[in-house]
């Protein structure tokens, strides 16, 4: 005899179901990246970062050029929490200056470097042929460029600032981008919905910006969030050799470089930029790493 089933019980599993069934792209990726800890450990850090970076310059009663040499080479202490540097100036308000120039250049290089990419990427992938085959081989020889040979060569050619820095790390920025982009169009081109909109009378840029592009969002969201913690280190690598911005302008870069003469008598000085040099970094991979997982369907349950 079969039991009496419950129809209380069988309309929420079927609620349930639906539910779970109807969930979009997005938000399943979202609620998978939300369960992943470390992710939301390391977006957190960098909201308070960005936020950080943009109140405390205007709310702070000091600037990060204004000297005092009555105060120099102070330890932190409640006036100045993170002490104050060899001209006196105020170390916790120099640190969120440079947030400002690094998370800039980090996330404006990433920009860049997604839309030359994407766009040069997926057209190579989609065109093919012989055409394909030459723009690969230019993205090879830009590859094989040297880097600092580069950026030495633009800051004899052209003014040291944050236009400089911009050109120099998007140069060559771009070529991994492009390639990860042209394999992603070179999996997708051929499929069944592709074949559709040809048939359908579609032409190939709407092919390409309404059904190609969009299918390696993920591929493009991760790649870019891994691109902008490279571009954070290559402004601190250039500011810390005096390649990058100029004093008084305050990077983290400059602060470790200035920081590092003095290690041994006033470790603060280098100890609160790398600091935040090592946690934006750490911050933006966990990040990468959980968007990742997130659109991996391969991790899907």
């Amino acid at each position: 005899m079969n039991k009496p089933v419950n129809l209380l019980t069988l309309s929420y599993l079927t609620v349930d179901s639906i539910r779970e069934c109807g969930l979009s792209y997005w938000k399943d990726a979202w609620l998978r990246f939300c369960q992943n800890r470390l992710a939301m450990c390391g977006l957190i850090l960098l909201t308070v970062f960005i936020a950080m970076a943009i109140v405390v310059p205007i709310l702070s009663p000091y600037t990060y050029y204004e000297t005092s040499l009555c105060v120099k080479n102070i330890s932190p202490c409640k006036a100045h929490w993170f002490g104050t540097d060899e001209l006196g100036r105020d170390l916790f308000t120099r640190v969120w200056w440079g947030a400002r120039i690094s998370l800039f250049v980090g996330i404006a290089a990433a920009i860049i470097d997604v839309v030359i990419g994407v766009l040069y990427g997926a057209y190579a992938g989609m065109i093919g042929g012989k055409c394909e085959e030459i723009m690969m081989r230019i993205t090879d020889i830009f590859h094989s460029l040297p880097h600092l040979l580069i950026v030495i060569l633009l800051m004899v050619v052209m003014k040291p600032g944050l236009f400089t820095i911009l050109v120099a790390l998007t140069i060559t920025g771009w070529i991994n981008m492009a390639r990860i982009i042209r394999g992603q169009i070179l999996q997708i081109k051929n499929h069944d919905f592709v074949m559709a909109a040809y048939i359908l009378g579609a032409s190939r840029m709407r092919v390409l910006f309404r059904h190609l592009i969009p299918n390696c969002i993920g591929s493009i969201v991760t790649t870019m969030t891994i691109t902008i913690p490279a571009a954070i280190f290559s402004e601190a690598f250039l500011s810390f050799f005096g390649l990058g911005v100029q004093a008084p302008v305050a990077s983290w870069g400059t602060m470790a470089s200035d920081g590092l003469a003095a290690l041994r008598y006033y470790p603060w000085r280098l100890l609160f930029p790398a600091l935040f040099i090592s946690i934006t970094m750490l911050s933006f991979n966990l990040l990468g790493d959980g968007i990742r997982d997130s659109f991996d369907p391969r991790l899907r349950t």
